[in-house]
Order: structure tokens, then sequence, then C-alpha cells
């Protein structure tokens, strides 16, 4: 089975309630990849998580390195220059701002088949690769 990438934004979803639906969609979706052991993500969804945990959302620092702690069993790609220079590649051919095109090479790396976001266009390919938004629908 091929491995599903994450991005932040759903980990923000997951751990933030004031949005019950989403809240309840990226909890079930978070539920089913660590329980099928095929959750991707990359030190950049860490980072960003970790950042918007505890300065946007007050999670105390012990439990956002708890939640990141939690995520080291997933497949993370830590991305190298020449990665870097790859994101930098797909910015520019696809359009994509330089966050979000890390986020797709990240899974691309990877081997993923979809990457979860609602931060690019649902459907949208990449090669292998399928952009899913979970809230969509």
């Amino acid at each position: 089975m091929s491995a599903e990438f994450v991005d932040t934004n759903i980990f923000v979803y997951a751990h933030d309630a004031a949005d019950a639906k989403k809240h309840t969609v990226a909890t079930e979706l978070l539920t089913r990849l660590f329980e099928e052991g095929t959750g991707a993500i990359s030190t950049q969804v860490l980072i960003e998580f970790y950042a918007a945990a505890t300065r946007k959302m007050g999670i105390p620092h012990a439990e956002a390195q708890e939640i990141i702690t939690d995520l080291g069993g997933w497949l993370i790609h830590r991305p190298s220059h020449a990665d870097l220079i790859r994101a930098s590649k797909l910015a520019r051919r696809s359009k994509l701002n330089w966050f979000d095109a890390l986020i797709v090479a990240s899974a691309i790396e990877l081997g993923c088949g979809t990457l979860w976001s609602e931060d690019l266009h649902d459907g949208q390919r990449f090669g292998k690769l399928t952009i899913r938004n979970p809230f969509r629908g």
C-alpha cells in the first residue's frame, strides 16, 4: 500500500476543535493512517505544526512535543539540498508557492500516491501523486 502524505493543515484541524466538522474529518484520517501505518510527512510539516500549535493554538510546548514525537513512526522526508533545488524547479514549473512546492516535492520523493491538503487543488496530479482535500464533499 502506498504511503499517504499529510500536509500541516490536517494536523492543525485534528488538534483544534474550533471547526467541528474539519476536526472530525482530520482526526478520522489521521487515526486511519496511524492504524494502517501508511502516514508520511516531512520535517517541514513537523516544524510548521509545532509553530502553529504553540503560537496560534496555545498548545503547551510539552504537549506539542509529544504530538510530534508520536509521529516518529511515520515515514519522514528530511529534504536535502538537492531536494530543495528540485522543489524550486517544481515551484517555477507548476506555479506553486515555495512552501507548497516543498510539500509536493517531499511527497513525491517518498513515493506517495496521495497528498492530503486543503491548500492545493483537489484532484491535481504531479506524476503518480494526487492531491486530495479531505474536507471536500
